[in-house]
Order: structure tokens, then sequence, then C-alpha cells
């Protein structure tokens, strides 16, 4: 094959993956995503791999498709928060922060909400609440109807009234 038609069918399986995934088909949309990474790989299909993992419990293994994306687009933010989300998952606070703060800074990144979200998540978690607020508020500024930041905000004011 030539690489347009690799880069073709590696789509195809990307989508096939992403639509067995959002059902629940984890196992299924594992085997799709790799085979659409032994076509062509991509960063997004190795974010979307380590989420799948990441719904499997596998976090080292989500981490690690994160940096492999990473390695492949380093413009590209979605790992970058994934990994701090991962992290986060953890419990480990402090070491998410950096990630989200790269996933603020990432050149490609049409989900820019969430690592302003996140890190108001962790800073909450913290205990350190106007610095929570301030994120909640920005990733309010960039995607006004984001409902879990609303609430998020909601539920520090009232903390600190």
């Amino acid at each position: 094959m030539i690489n347009n038609q690799r880069l073709n069918s590696a789509q195809d399986y990307f989508n096939k993956a992403y639509d067995l995934h959002v059902k629940g088909n984890l196992t299924e949309a594992i085997e799709n995503y790799k085979i659409s990474i032994d076509l062509f790989p991509t960063a997004e299909a190795h974010t979307f791999l380590g989420w799948a993992y990441s719904m499997q419990g596998k976090l080292n293994d989500a981490i690690n498709e994160c940096y492999t994306a990473i390695d492949i687009d380093p413009d590209f933010g979605n790992p970058y928060n994934d990994i701090g989300n991962y992290l986060f998952n953890q419990g480990k606070y402090d070491e998410s922060i950096y990630w989200f703060e790269k996933a603020i800074d990432a050149p490609k990144y049409s989900s820019r909400h969430f690592p302003y979200f996140n890190l108001g998540k962790v800073y909450e978690k913290k205990g350190e609440w106007y610095k929570a607020l301030d994120y909640f508020r920005l990733s309010l500024k960039i995607k006004p109807e984001y409902e879990p930041a609303q609430h998020a905000l909601i539920r520090i004011t009232t903390l600190l009234n």
C-alpha cells in the first residue's frame, strides 16, 4: 500500500476504534487503535489508546501511550492533559500540575478549558481555594457552558461564604 492508502486505512481503523470505545467495547477498541497505529502512527491514535487503557485501570500503559503521542507531535495538547489526569487519579497532584500547564501551552489544543478545570481540581484537593476558583473561572472564560466548571465554581464559592 502507498502512504495515502495506509493513512486512509489507519483513519478507518481509528474511527472504528473510537466508535467501539465510546460504546464501552474497550477490548475491540484497543485492537483497532493498535491496527491504526501499525498502519500509520499518529499522536491522536496513541492518545486515544492510552485513554482506553486508562478505562481498564492501566494507568501506566496509558501514560506511556501519551509519551509516545508527545514524541510524535509535541504540539498536540491532549496527551499532556491526559497524563495530568492519570497522575491526578493516582493522587499525584503536584506532579499533575506540570502536565496541565503543558496542555494549556500546547499550540494544537481545541479543549483548553479542560486543563484549566483540572488545575482547579488539583488546587481544590490541595485546599488552595482561591487558586482553584481562579482556574475554574479561566475554564469558564473559554467555555462558559462547561457544567463541571460551573458546579465547581458554585461549590467552592459556597465553601468560602
